[in-house]
């Protein structure tokens, strides 16, 4: 094991203003004593330095803005240099954008945790897979934050659970500690990074499936058999692409699945149900007016699929409905004839 830094976790960061950019922030500040913060624009920064909380996202959580010194896109060279750990929660059609612009001398030295729920669209990789070959990090100085813990529990201080994944486990049991724990979030950690980023992609795509059966009607029985075969689905692909000793009981594999699919909350579960009811993708993405990650998230696994030729009907028919125009009707039925 890696040395770890008496220093660890430093300065630290957060990139992104949605809202669960707003709830780690939260989490963050119950136990350190400064946050740096990128957003995206001065008005943001102006508005939130205003009214004492994001002006768009989980209004009801006021914070000390006393205690953050926030950055705009146009510094996030300085943004990073400010930083020791820096945790990353743009939606992930964003990152790229982000990440092409930081300097790879500045990043190279830091910690970066990984909180977004999907890939890099355009290259179809992992978040870590991309520090790893477009900014030269080692696997060491990387790592992933995930598990059943939507953004507005967070903001009501409800009980929620976390799970640190990092290659190197002395540094994800220091950030469980000294980031991520307090008396509302339980945090656990992990060296499996690679299989909690799969998971955290896959799990948006099922809930999307969810929320297109909830939308058609289907019923509590069809929902319990279609995540138990998720689950076989998402072990399976996980198992192959990324060989390792896992539970997939485990909360931040099938407890952040089961959340995903059935939360009110699930902007990936919404979406879906808008489709079941009868919107086009696009009528329904312009009415939501937010990200769900599963909708990118499908087509970088069909894609990484053609490679590994996992057997994988839900995510296929989410991909077809989604990218090729399928009939929803006839796509769920087929997709119902396949489950036990």
């Amino acid at each position: 094991m890696a040395e770890v830094s008496s220093n660890l976790p430093g300065r630290i960061g957060i990139l992104g203003g949605g809202s669960w950019a707003t709830a780690l922030a939260k989490i963050v500040l119950t136990r350190q004593p400064h946050l740096n913060w990128l957003l995206r624009t001065t008005n943001h920064i102006k508005e939130f330095t205003r009214l004492k909380h994001n002006p768009n996202y989980l209004t009801s959580v006021t914070f000390d803005t006393s205690r953050i010194t926030f950055f705009t896109d146009s510094d996030v060279n300085d943004f990073f240099r400010a930083c020791d750990t820096v945790i990353l929660a743009t939606p992930s059609p964003y990152i790229r954008y982000y990440l092409k612009r930081v300097r790879t001398s500045v990043i190279r030295p830091k910690l970066i945790i990984n909180a977004i729920k999907g890939m890099v669209p355009e290259e179809n990789i992992l978040i870590s897979d991309y520090l790893q070959e477009y900014k030269e990090l080692r696997p060491g100085q990387i790592g992933v934050i995930a598990g059943p813990c939507h953004a507005e529990e967070i903001a009501k201080d409800r009980m929620s659970y976390l799970t640190v994944g990092c290659f190197d486990l002395g540094k994800a049991k220091v950030l469980s500690e000294e980031l991520f724990s307090n008396d509302y979030v339980h945090c656990a950690v992990s060296r499996d990074v690679v299989g909690i980023e799969y998971a955290a992609v896959l799990k948006n795509i099922y809930a999307i499936a969810a929320g297109i059966c909830h939308g058609m009607n289907k019923g509590d029985n069809f929902q319990s058999v279609l995540i138990s075969n998720a689950i076989a689905e998402m072990s399976h692909f996980v198992g192959t692409v990324h060989l390792l000793n896992r539970d997939v009981t485990e909360s931040v594999y099938l407890g952040d699945l089961l959340v995903t699919a059935y939360s009110s909350y699930s902007r990936n579960r919404t979406f879906g149900n808008m489709i079941g009811k009868g919107y086009s993708v696009r009528a329904a993405q312009m009415e939501m007016n937010m990200v769900a990650e599963g909708y990118y998230g499908a087509k970088c696994i069909h894609e990484i699929n053609q490679r590994y030729q996992v057997t994988m009907p839900i995510c296929d028919t989410v991909y077809e409905i989604l990218y090729e125009g399928a009939p929803v009707e006839a796509s769920i039925t087929k997709l119902a004839a396949l489950f036990k």
